[in-house]
């Protein structure tokens, strides 16, 4: 495997991975991917091929990141490559806060800096820093880049990104930063391929998976993103609230005697589907479910889409396409079926057969406004991060 590159997203219970290699012209090419689960109870290792053919099902035996980046190293060293390792490793990170807006090479300044934006994302945050830390110890020659989710929405206009607050927190980083950039990102680069018109014009893209966000850009610049200050702004989720009203919060603490790390596993993880379902925060299991109250849950999950399309639509002074991506964007044709419906007045027409289908256009002839499907790939985007800043640095 010629100068393979390795890609991370470290998460609170697990690591997926992914491995591109470098070829002659310099593009790359999907390998080995995987992940270690129940990183800290009982981890296992899972890989696969890039078809999709198993190549390894094993316990690791030691817990946390360092037993998980230990185990994918070994992996790679036994099954792929036992001679040169990795070129270099590419993170996914949710935050960049202020003072990073583009793929930085990390040594321990930086890491300290990522390491202090951790309040902004405590889901994520710590469990990034963990995974670095830990390919330091494993491999410490090996340069390693992180690629920030909120890098993409940096050019975002001033007012887009204010809250109404007394001018000194904003000035102290209390903002919108919005987030699933490095997807949005993604979707850009191979739009003008798929549709150059719509690339150069105005569009929404809905990234809807277990964590969910919508984005309006125009001419491959982000303008406003339902996301803010956290992940947790926005739209219902697998497990997040979503938008609040400020006074939910006061209200739980004040006359419910909720303690700030009690709201925060409130809004975080006991909310969105999950909460409203009271069963499930997976679209899958709703939908197969269909009582009254999952029914409930995707109906509000819709709502909202539609609600925050109008928003991004007035943000953009009118739209030109709507693009959707993410786990359910790309694979719920009755979700997709839904958002088209709230979507009427833009004269979105749907064409059931091509939804059906899992088709890449699935507006028909007769929509004022196309609507794509596209899959998005956030680790090939930090592959091609990781691959371009190794070429500099080099």
């Amino acid at each position: 495997m010629r100068e393979p590159i390795l890609v991370l997203n470290a998460g609170s219970s697990s690591l997926k991975f992914s491995v591109y290699e470098t070829r002659e012209d310099g593009s790359l090419a999907a390998g080995a991917h995987g992940q270690v689960e129940r990183i800290d109870t009982a981890p296992h290792l899972s890989v696969t091929d890039a078809s999709g053919a198993h190549l390894a099902e094993r316990s690791v035996s030691q817990i946390g990141h360092p037993g998980a980046i230990a185990a994918i190293h070994q992996w790679f060293a036994d099954h792929v490559d036992n001679q040169a390792g990795f070129s270099a490793v590419g993170h996914r990170v949710v935050h960049g806060g202020q003072t990073y807006f583009e793929p930085t090479l990390i040594d321990n300044h930086v890491l300290d800096v990522i390491e202090s934006l951790s309040p902004l994302a405590p889901l994520h945050q710590p469990h990034h820093v963990a995974a670095i830390r830990a390919m330091q110890a494993e491999a410490p020659h090996v340069p390693q880049v992180a690629c920030f989710d909120t890098a993409f929405h940096h050019v975002q206009p001033a007012l887009a990104a204010e809250y109404a607050l007394p001018r000194h927190l904003t000035e102290q980083g209390v903002r919108r930063y919005g987030f699933h950039g490095l997807s949005y990102e993604y979707i850009m680069s191979v739009l003008p391929q798929i549709s150059p018109a719509c690339a150069q014009g105005r569009v929404v893209v809905a990234h809807l998976g277990n964590g969910a966000s919508m984005c309006a850009i125009d001419n491959g610049r982000s303008v406003a993103s339902t996301m803010g200050f956290t992940a947790v702004e926005g739209l219902p989720m697998g497990t997040r609230s979503g938008t609040l009203d400020p006074g939910v919060i006061l209200y739980l603490m004040r006359h419910e005697g909720m303690t700030v790390d009690q709201v925060e596993h409130l809004i975080y993880e006991q909310s969105g589907l999950l909460g409203v379902s009271g069963s499930s925060a997976d679209m899958r299991t709703l939908l197969m479910q269909d009582t009254p109250a999952t029914r409930h849950a995707v109906d509000l999950f819709v709502y909202r889409i539609g609600r925050e399309l109008g928003s991004l639509v007035a943000a953009l002074g009118g739209i030109d396409a709507l693009v959707l991506t993410g786990g359910i964007g790309e694979h719920a044709p009755a979700i997709r079926a839904q958002i088209c419906r709230t979507a009427q007045w833009l004269g979105v027409s749907l064409d059931r057969l091509a939804n059906l289908n899992g088709d890449t256009l699935i507006s028909d002839g007769d929509s004022k406004l196309p609507v794509w499907v596209i899959a998005t790939d956030e680790n090939l985007m930090i592959a091609r991060h990781t691959r371009h800043l190794l070429d500099v640095w080099r």
